[in-house]
């Protein structure tokens, strides 16, 4: 009987710190996951609220033009400001100036998707006033999304079927919608509309993939000069999450090395400035004459003229109401 004590005794004494250390491997798994879902839900509401800022303080005229629905006037400065307050007050460092420095150290990058090109907030060193050198995020310029075709003709892409390119062989450069310049241009990309969305969202998001990973890997040798020991990376991005980010205006945010337990917290977010939908007007031509009607009330077999998001614009430029209840509907 002594011997069955001792034995359990033993066992107990072998096996208790197992079951400790196990309960407190859980608790911190625990910990860990909660607070990486704070952080998350932090992060997405700062993207958005950054992506309703990029059409702060833009016109009508100037946020949505007739035939370029996706064309609108952004306000980068308003967007990244919005995206570092919204962060501030849900990571607790609101009125923290030294915490609020902290919290941007993790936070290698900002991309600002435009209509025609990209911003790039990142960190980069320069001379302050003291003759110092200085780390900080700056703006970098517009880059455009470019393309080059196997035959030399370039081409600047949009987040739509606008384009503008110059031919290798007379330099001569065209702009307007794909379908509009096709029969001048005599380009091949041109003539094939789902060649040409598959080459364009390619390229752009290409060119934001590869600007990224020249910032991070910037950032890491800034970075370790500083003796931050997190070695920061692009995180792996699905296709359709990239393809979603160059649908519309919008923000892409990354924010990466914040300690979490017995890990570091890596992630990104994407923020896309149409949140309230506006009302989207067709614009075709039926028997000779132009209409327009409202997409949330009928649809037509007839070929996209123009794009409007008022009546007011669709009637100015000559488009009568379609009765969605008669005729010319599919």
């Amino acid at each position: 009987m002594k011997t069955i004590t001792k034995l359990a005794i033993f066992s107990v004494m072998i096996l208790l710190p197992y079951f400790v250390f196990n309960n407190i491997n859980l608790e911190v798994q625990r910990e860990t996951l909660i607070t990486e879902i704070r952080y998350n839900k932090a992060i997405d509401t700062a993207t958005q609220d950054a992506a309703k800022a990029l059409l702060t303080n833009s016109s009508q005229r100037d946020e949505t033009q007739y035939e370029r629905l996706k064309k609108v006037k952004i306000n980068r400065e308003e967007a990244v400001q919005t995206f570092l307050q919204t962060m501030y007050l849900n990571f607790g460092v609101y009125n923290d100036p030294d915490g609020q420095g902290v919290l941007k150290t993790y936070i290698p990058a900002l991309v600002i998707v435009g209509y025609d090109g990209y911003y790039m907030y990142s960190w980069d060193e320069y001379t302050n006033a003291a003759g110092e050198m200085e780390l900080k995020h700056v703006w970098s310029p517009k880059k455009p999304y470019a393309y080059a075709d196997n035959n030399g003709n370039t081409f600047a892409f949009t987040l739509d079927e606008y384009v503008t390119v110059n031919k290798n062989g007379d330099q001569q450069w065209l702009e307007g919608f794909r379908g509009e310049i096709t029969s001048e241009a005599s380009i091949p990309l041109l003539h094939d509309s789902k060649t040409f969305d598959q080459v364009r969202r390619t390229s752009i998001v290409h060119a934001i993939q590869q600007d990224l990973q020249f910032q991070i890997n910037k950032y890491n040798n800034y970075s370790k000069r500083y003796g931050v020991a997190y070695t920061f990376t692009l995180p792996l991005i699905s296709q359709e999450e990239w393809n979603n980010t160059i649908n519309d205006v919008g923000i892409l945010a990354f924010v990466q090395g914040i300690p979490m337990g017995q890990k570091y917290y890596n992630n990104y977010a994407l923020g896309g400035s149409r949140i309230v939908k506006k009302p989207i007007y067709n614009g075709m031509i039926a028997n000779g004459h132009k209409y327009y009607y409202s997409r949330n009330a009928c649809v037509s077999s007839f070929t996209t003229e123009e794009v409007f998001t008022t009546e007011r614009d669709a009637a100015a430029n000559g488009y009568i109401p379609l009765d969605c209840t008669v005729g010319n509907r599919n």
